[in-house]
């Protein structure tokens, strides 16, 4: 797999069969629904829970608009990744470009499909920070290299957006 930045785009080119699966998975995998504790982490009050007022107007001003921001972006990113489902090869390498505009939609669905992923399977901090971890024997191990590769890939976003310039016209 390679990263790059071409004019304004991030290309992930030679993408393998695996990787791209587990990128069309952002979607499904940032969704909350079904899983107490992701909701929880997504949509936490701003406040200690006595302070009803302040949790009361934040559940029915904020939390709405979270979850529209939340759908935008993962709109955003479903559609980029179409470029994922064509009639290639099965097991060809494909590539992927998120135009530059759609980074902060990807940082966010990135970010929900991360914190989802990890409050579903209840991973320690200690399993979230050993990037050495191998190999993938069961379905925990794959959502813990998932939520890895993601932060991976948040990563990347964060530093080609730091040194962004517009293209020239």
């Amino acid at each position: 797999m390679e990263i790059c930045r071409r004019k304004d785009q991030i290309e992930i080119s030679e993408l393998d069969p695996f990787l791209a699966e587990l990128l069309r998975q952002i979607p499904t995998s940032g969704n909350p629904e079904g899983v107490p504790a992701a909701e929880q982490r997504l949509f936490s009050p701003p406040a200690d829970p006595n302070e009803a007022e302040i949790c009361a107007e934040w559940k029915l001003y904020v939390k709405p608009e979270l979850r529209r921001l939340f759908q935008t972006a993962t709109e955003t990113v479903a559609a980029d990744l179409e470029q994922l489902s064509g009639n290639e090869k099965t097991f060809a390498d494909r590539t992927l470009r998120i135009p530059s505009k759609h980074a902060e939609a990807w940082l966010s669905a990135l970010n929900q499909a991360r914190l989802v992923i990890a409050a579903k399977y209840n991973f320690t901090d200690g399993e979230l920070c050993d990037h050495y971890r191998s190999p993938i024997g069961s379905r925990r191990d794959l959502s813990l290299f998932q939520v890895n590769f993601y932060g991976f890939l948040q990563e990347f976003i964060l530093r080609e957006l730091d040194g962004w310039e517009p293209a020239s016209r």
